[in-house]
């Protein structure tokens, strides 16, 4: 059977399935990053960038990144794509795999940042930080992504991260 050909259609069937995600990353022009604070209980009152899942067939990950932004923050984002960072998310929370992509968003300035208008059903602040105040805030896996971000856009690289319930790889 491993050299018989299946139609497409049903050989998607035989394979693991995954949701997916993207965020935009942003900075004040003092490179401090901006993160929104959920609102949600599902996500405990957790820190994150502009972004949410893939819930369009066949929106693209920019495209869910550029629109859940905008949806959440007022942000139009016009900018071209630069890849940040891949996440790929162990089942658990969620009962399939899940794969996320930062892009970079670039540096807001104090203008934009004013306008930030967020949704309350989603978030319910917003704050713009430095890396040694963040530390402080976050716990210790969104530390880590939030690390691995900021250190590849200043390296001009790609990060690939695995997030796994005992920490992030």
């Amino acid at each position: 059977m491993a050299n018989q050909w299946v139609p497409p259609e049903q050989y998607v069937k035989t394979l693991p399935m995954h949701a997916a995600y993207a965020c935009l990353f942003f900075t004040d022009t003092e490179g401090r990053p901006l993160q929104l604070h959920s609102s949600l209980a599902q996500h405990s009152g957790r820190w994150q960038w502009p972004g949410g899942n893939t819930d369009a067939e066949g929106e693209s990950p920019f495209e869910t990144a550029v629109r859940e932004c905008r949806e959440e923050t007022g942000i139009v984002f016009t900018g071209r794509p630069r890849m940040l960072a891949v996440f790929w998310h162990s089942p658990g929370q969620w009962p399939v795999a899940k794969i996320g992509f930062a892009f970079d968003g670039g540096r807001l300035t104090a203008d934009d940042i004013a306008r930030i208008t967020l949704d309350p059903d989603e978030h319910d602040e917003f704050a713009v930080r430095s890396m040694a105040e963040w530390a402080e805030t976050l716990d210790k896996r969104t530390w880590e992504r939030l690390v691995a971000v900021n250190d590849a856009r200043r390296q001009r690289t790609v990060a690939y991260l695995e997030v796994r319930p005992d920490g992030v790889r």
